[in-house]
Order: structure tokens, then C-alpha cells, then sequence
């Protein structure tokens, strides 16, 4: 006799929520509960992992705001009124002690001149731009050196003496001011002399006229 074919077994599930009873069901209590427990771990998990990024997030940028600050905010220490007083004092006394030193030294060489001589002044300052932009024209030259021309720096050589005089206007006194005044006019025609005999050089030359006839 054949085997008889097997039937396929169904699962019933009660899906009812309340008991013959009227009583809601302590398994579909229990189920609620779990799944209110795997929702509670799914928004905690969500959580951390939002919070792990933020912390990321702040990481990475706090270096580049730490640069950009330091870039557009750099700290300037300005010395106040006491400590500039205090450093022009120790200054003042340590060139007091060099003077005493170069006079003492000059004493024993028998030379006439004192320290004071070498300090500078408006005038000596004037004086070393003015010749700085001569031998930047090649109108002068250390002893044995050759004259060489450079209109830029001659130029601004010029420039810085017409800021000079532009600066410190009202505060000079008038031998300050006319000498100030002649230094400037001198170099400004020294420098369109040189510029135009570059710029234009005279025509003509030894032997020019003795080729004709």
C-alpha cells in the first residue's frame, strides 16, 4: 500500500490580544516589551553614533580655526612707556661706558678727536643718504673701487630723502631744512643727468666728421 502523501503542518498563532477572559495576553505583553527594548537600543546606538561623529567634526575643524586665528589675529607686544624709558637709559649708559673706552684709546694714540665726534646727527644722516645715492648714480666711489650705476636704488635713495622731508616738516631746524632742501635738488638733477645720458646718448663720436670727404 502506498505511502500516503504527508501534509503540510500549519502553524496556528494566536494573534489575539486579549484572553477568552477579557484578559490582554501576558505573552503579547512580554513581546511589546522586548520590542520597546530593541527600539530603546536602536535610538541609543543612533545616539552614540551621532555623537562620535560631532566629536570628529570638532576635532578635524579645531586645528584649522586654531590657524586661521592665529593668521588673522597675531598677537603685538608694544613695549609701554616704562619699559621704553628703562631701555633708553641702560642704552644711554652702555654708550656712555664706549665713549669713555674710544677717548681713552684715542688719548693714547694722540689724536685730537673726541667720541662725541662720531655720534650722529641730522645733518651726518643727511649727509651719508646723500652720498649713498652718489655712487648709486656712479658719480662716487669707495677709494679703489670702480663707479657702478643702480637707478633703482638711486631712485629710492632719492624717495626716502623726500620722505625724510616730508615727515619731519616744522621739526627742523633751518640749517636742517636748507640742507635737507639742497641735498634733495642736487640728486633729483644728478639723477636726470645720468638717466638722460642713458636714455639719449650724445650723437656723433671721435672720428665721426673725419669720414666725410
Amino acid at each position: 500500500m502506498a505511502e500516503k502523501e504527508k501534509k503540510p503542518e500549519f502553524v496556528v498563532t494566536d494573534r489575539r490580544l486579549f484572553s477568552s477572559e477579557g484578559e490582554l495576553r501576558q505573552d503579547v505583553v512580554e513581546a511589546e516589551e522586548r520590542r520597546e527594548e530593541r527600539e530603546q537600543e536602536k535610538r541609543e546606538a543612533q545616539q552614540r553614533a551621532n555623537e562620535e561623529r560631532a566629536a570628529q567634526s570638532h576635532q578635524a575643524q579645531a586645528p584649522e580655526a586654531q590657524a586661521t586665528e592665529s593668521v588673522t589675529e597675531p598677537e603685538v607686544q608694544v613695549p609701554n612707556t616704562q619699559e621704553q624709558q628703562a631701555s633708553a637709559a641702560a642704552y644711554q649708559e652702555s654708550t656712555r661706558e664706549i665713549d669713555e673706552q674710544i677717548e681713552k684709546e684715542m688719548r693714547k694714540q694722540g689724536r685730537p678727536h673726541r667720541a662725541q665726534d662720531f655720534e650722529i646727527t641730522f645733518e651726518k644722516f643727511i649727509a651719508s643718504i646723500y652720498m649713498t645715492a652718489l655712487m648709486q648714480l656712479g658719480l662716487a666711489a669707495p677709494q679703489g673701487a670702480k663707479p657702478e650705476v643702480d637707478l633703482i636704488g638711486a631712485r629710492q635713495t632719492v624717495d626716502t630723502l623726500a620722505l625724510l622731508q616730508e615727515k619731519t616738516k616744522g621739526n627742523l631746524t633751518p640749517a636742517e631744512d636748507n640742507m635737507l632742501r639742497n641735498c634733495l635738488y642736487e640728486l633729483r638733477m644728478a639723477y636726470l643727468e645720468v638717466t638722460n645720458l642713458i636714455t639719449r646718448p650724445p650723437q656723433g663720436g671721435p672720428g665721426v666728421d673725419g669720414q666725410a670727404g
